[in-house]
C-alpha cells in the first residue's frame, strides 16, 4: 500500500515569528519523538485544531491514549500568526446556510458562540491565560463599495430571530476605533481579541495535564495506511488506531485533497507600543475591526498598546508549495504600513517593529471540510479554515472527535463532513497562472474602490473569478 507523502516543514526562525510569539518568547517544551511508540489517536499538527481535537477527544474517551505530533511547537503555526480576532460564525451564516443548510447553519453558528464562552469560561477559571477581550467585532466600510457586505448574514440573521449584529454609522466607528475611515458597518457584541499565541500555548498545557502526549519538533514525513496506520518521523515511527491530519495549509501536499484547497498568505505587522496616542483617538478597548474588502483588513490595539494591522494578500506559491516566503515576505509589510496610515495617519510616526506572514488553508467554498481520506476510513483530515479559526476550532474538535470515535450524533452528521459537495480548484500550471492574474486584479480593483473609484470592466470580471 503506498505511503502518503508530507512536506518537510519551513519553521520560522526566531526573528521571523510573530509579535505575539515573540513576545512571550514561545518554543517548544515537550522532547521530540523518538523510537517506536504506539497510540489509539495520532494527530499530525499542535495548532488549535490538532489540540481542541485531542482535548475534546480525550474528554469523551478519558480512556483513549492521544499523541500529538507537531513539527515545530505548538502554536507555531496559523494558530499563533493570526490577527487575534474572535467572531462567530453568524457573519458567515449565509454561507453555510448555501452550503449545509439552514438548520445545520444555525446549529454550526451558535456552537461557535458557545465556544466564545468556553474560551471566556476558561479565562475567567485561570486555566488559560489568554489576554481575551469580549469588547465586540466591528465589521466595517470605507468605501462605497464596501458598505452593506454584512447585509446578507445580516438579514438571515434577523429573519432566522437571531439579533447578533447592530447596525454602526459613522459617529459610532469613530467612538469606537478612533478612526474616520470607515463610516458604516455592524457589531457583534459577544466578540473581541485574544493573545492568539497565549491561547496556543495554554491549550497545550491544558492537554498534556489531560493526559495528551505531546512531541514538538516532530515533523510527520509520511504515513504508512493499513489496519494500524504508521506516522513516521526522522527519528521514529508512530502507530495508531485512528489518525487525524489537522496541519493546515500542509495538507495540500496530499494528492485527494490538494484539487479542493489552495494556500494564500496573509500579512500581519505590529507596532511599538502607543498608547498615548490611541487614547487621545478614543482607540481604548480591545475590539476588533474588519475593513471589508476583498482582501480583508483587520486590526486590534493590544493591551499594552502595539497596533495589530493585518491583510490577507493572496500570495501564492506554484503547487502551493510552502516555503520562507510563507514566514515572511521581505518586504517590510509595506503594503500593510500603508494601509495603516490610511486608516490612523496619526501613527505615521510610530516604527513597525514586527512583520511576518503565514500560509493560511483555503477551500473554494471559504469554509472547512471534516472526512476521512477515500480508501482509508481511519485516517481523518480537517482542513479549510481560511483564517477563521480561534471561535471555529472548538467546534471543529467537537466534529473531529464524533468522527475518530465513530458517534453518530449532530457532529458527524452535519453538512461540513464529506468533500464531495465541494468545489474542485483547477489544476497546475492553470491553477497557479490564474490565480496571479486575479490576485492583481483584486489589488487593483480594492485600491480603486478605496479611492471611491470605479474598475474596469475587465478588472471587475478578473476579480470576480476569485473563489
Amino acid at each position: 500500500m503506498n505511503t502518503i507523502k508530507m512536506r518537510p516543514p519551513v519553521a520560522a526562525a526566531k526573528g521571523d515569528r510573530s509579535f505575539w510569539l515573540q513576545s512571550i518568547d514561545a518554543d517548544a517544551v515537550t522532547p521530540p519523538f523518538l523510537g517506536d511508540a504506539d497510540c489509539d489517536v495520532a494527530i499530525a499538527g499542535g495548532g488549535y485544531a490538532g489540540l481542541w481535537t485531542a482535548l475534546r477527544i480525550k474528554d469523551q474517551a478519558p480512556q483513549m491514549r492521544v499523541t500529538v505530533l507537531e513539527a515545530d511547537f505548538c502554536g507555531s503555526g496559523a494558530s499563533g500568526r493570526n490577527g487575534g480576532q474572535v467572531h462567530s460564525w453568524f457573519a458567515e451564516i449565509d454561507m453555510l446556510r448555501a452550503l449545509v443548510g439552514e438548520d445545520d447553519a444555525l446549529m454550526l453558528c451558535r456552537a461557535t458562540t458557545d465556544a466564545v464562552e468556553e474560551l471566556s469560561g476558561l479565562q475567567a477559571a485561570g486555566t488559560v491565560d489568554m489576554d481575551l477581550r469580549l469588547d465586540g467585532w466591528l465589521w466595517t466600510a470605507s468605501s462605497t463599495a464596501q458598505e452593506g457586505a454584512w447585509a446578507q448574514a445580516y438579514d438571515l440573521c434577523h429573519t432566522l430571530g437571531e439579533e447578533r449584529f447592530r447596525p454602526l454609522h459613522r459617529a459610532d466607528i469613530l467612538l469606537r476605533t478612533g478612526s474616520v475611515a470607515s463610516y458604516a458597518g455592524v457589531v457583534e457584541d459577544r466578540a473581541g481579541t485574544v493573545q492568539p499565541a497565549k491561547l496556543a500555548i495554554g491549550l497545550r498545557q491544558l492537554a498534556l495535564s489531560r493526559g495528551i502526549v505531546i512531541h514538538e519538533h516532530s515533523p510527520v514525513l509520511e504515513i504508512a495506511p493499513g489496519d494500524r496506520p504508521q506516522l513516521r518521523t526522522a527519528n521514529g515511527a508512530l502507530s495508531a488506531g485512528k489518525v487525524v491530519l489537522a496541519a493546515n495549509a500542509w495538507l495540500s501536499a496530499i494528492p485527494e485533497l490538494h484539487p479542493y484547497l489552495y494556500v494564500v498568505s496573509s500579512q500581519v505587522i505590529a507596532t511599538a507600543p502607543a498608547p498615548e496616542i490611541l487614547d487621545e483617538l478614543g482607540w481604548v478597548d480591545g475590539a476588533s475591526v474588519c475593513d471589508a474588502q476583498h482582501h480583508v483588513l483587520y486590526y486590534q490595539r493590544t493591551p499594552g498598546g502595539e497596533v495589530i494591522f493585518g491583510r490577507g494578500t493572496g500570495g501564492i506559491a506554484f503547487g502551493d508549495r510552502i516555503d520562507a516566503r510563507f514566514n515572511r515576505s521581505g518586504d517590510a509589510g509595506v503594503d500593510n504600513i500603508r494601509e495603516m496610515h490610511r486608516v490612523y495617519p496619526q501613527l505615521k510616526g510610530v516604527p513597525v517593529l514586527y512583520d511576518w506572514t503565514g500560509p493560511i488553508d483555503c477551500t473554494a467554498q471559504h469554509l472547512p471540510v471534516f472526512d476521512h481520506l477515500r480508501d482509508h476510513p481511519n485516517i481523518f483530515y480537517a482542513m479549510g479554515f481560511n483564517g477563521t479559526g480561534i471561535a471555529q476550532a472548538p467546534v471543529a474538535g467537537r466534529i473531529m472527535a464524533s468522527l475518530v470515535l465513530g458517534r453518530d450524533d449532530v457532529w458527524s452528521r452535519c453538512g461540513l463532513v464529506g468533500i464531495d459537495k465541494r468545489t474542485q480548484l483547477p489544476p497546475e500550471p492553470l491553477r497557479y497562472v490564474g490565480a496571479k492574474v486575479v490576485r492583481r486584479a483584486i489589488r487593483r480593483k480594492n485600491d480603486l474602490e478605496l479611492l471611491n473609484r470605479k474598475p474596469d470592466r475587465v478588472t471587475r470580471f478578473l476579480a470576480g473569478l476569485a473563489p
